[in-house]
């Protein structure tokens, strides 16, 4: 009797592992290679049609992760937008380069590249990203033309969830190189971004209206803003940044718009910023139309070497002669429990310290501990300016005549 139960047994073991073998598993990765849909990396022919059907393949594949796979070589991009929502996660590597036209005009959107409405997206592979940004420079006026004609991005993320970027390299775009607008729970890491220093608007990274973002390890120098953070940004952690030359790492402009909304949570900690204009600033329009409010940020550990103001609040901003008349205008922006911790180096200006806050709206609970700054040149001393600051002073602070 035990041994027919034995035999039962044995063989209802063998069926169902019969039956699991030869039954297709529920969930396979798949390889979308752009080659295989008439992709030519050859630099003069556009992919982008080939680009987006080898996307729209991967993004509705059903049995498991997709991967979108640009192999080396130059390749060609007029446009292209991949939009989701995908099936599974999704991955896009990019081995080779990608080839911007050289004339502006021929892009007719905001990005060159373009990622909307996905979620559990990688952005991959080591590869770059050349917008040929120096044909287009010539044609950018915006630091006197407020009617400027606005010129494409390298690369765009726009209502993406639980994503990330790792390891790709951007250069001379023709503005900004990444733009993030309403991404969250999104990470970048391990990312160049290369333009001339004297090049116009070529913001490294520019995120707005997005939440619980993490920039890590990131090699910034550009003509303009390292990383840019506009309104509607919260809890933003930026770490192990290299930033130079460039703006520095910058909040705002805030205020010149009708519905902006509040930026809250950012922290920006163990980096190194370089040769550039400004280091931390923080910017609102003297002239604001929206009432809103900063706060909560943790500036800490963060090194300056010849940076031509390290340290600024600036609530008189209206550039390009905007204000009918200077300090009339009191910002409507409310600056509060702001901290700098441990920030040292050397400045190009006197004035490495300035803090211009509102009158209506002063700045609180700023607090300053363990500065240190000097000044790199030879006619006098460094010193701060403080307007309309209340908080506290925590520890030796250079310079010192900052009383808040």
């Amino acid at each position: 009797m035990a041994s027919r139960v034995l035999l039962i047994l044995c063989l209802s073991s063998l069926f169902f592992f019969l039956a699991a073998s030869t039954k297709e598993y529920p969930s396979q990765a798949k390889i979308f290679d752009v080659r295989n849909y008439g992709a030519h990396g050859d630099g003069r022919r556009d992919n982008a049609f080939s680009f987006t059907k080898a996307w729209n393949e991967a993004c509705q594949w059903s049995n498991g992760r997709s991967t979108v796979y640009i192999p080396p070589g130059i390749f060609y991009l007029r446009q292209v937008t991949f939009t989701g929502p995908c099936k599974n996660p999704i991955t896009f590597i990019i081995r080779g380069t990608l080839l911007a036209p050289r004339n502006p005009y021929a892009i007719k959107q905001d990005e060159w590249i373009l990622f909307k409405y996905v979620d559990n997206l990688t952005v991959t592979g080591g590869g770059l990203l050349d917008g040929q940004g120096s044909y287009s420079w010539p044609l950018n006026d915006c630091n006197k033309n407020t009617n400027c004609r606005t010129l494409a991005m390298n690369i765009g993320f726009a209502f993406v969830k639980s994503s990330k970027i790792n390891g790709l390299r951007s250069i001379n775009s023709k503005m900004g190189h990444f733009n993030l607008f309403s991404v969250e729970d999104f990470n970048i890491t391990g990312v160049t971004i290369t333009a001339p220093g004297d090049s116009p608007n070529t913001d490294g990274i520019k995120i707005g209206k997005s939440s619980h973002m993490n920039i890590f390890n990131v090699t910034i120098g550009t003509g303009d803003d390292c990383i840019a953070i506009l309104d509607g940004t919260s809890n933003l952690d930026i770490s192990d940044v290299r930033c130079g030359p460039g703006h520095g790492i910058s909040v705002g402009s805030l205020g010149r718009y009708k519905e902006e909304k509040n930026v809250q949570g950012l922290t920006v900690r163990n980096s190194i910023i370089n040769g550039t204009t400004d280091g931390l600033r923080i910017k609102t329009w003297a002239k604001s139309v929206s009432q809103i409010s900063v706060s909560n940020f943790l500036y800490e550990n963060i090194q300056m070497i010849n940076v031509g103001n390290p340290i600024v609040i600036d609530q008189q901003y209206c550039p390009h002669g905007q204000c009918d008349s200077p300090g009339k205008y009191a910002s409507h922006v409310q600056i509060k429990d702001v901290k700098y911790n441990k920030i040292w180096g050397t400045s190009t200006s006197k004035e490495a310290l300035k803090m211009q806050c509102s009158k209506a709206f002063p700045c609180q609970d700023v607090e300053l501990s363990n500065i240190n700054l000097k000044y790199v040149g030879r006619d006098g001393l460094v010193t701060a300016l403080c307007e309309n600051v209340g908080g506290s002073i925590r520890g030796k602070i250079v310079p010192a005549n900052c009383r808040i």
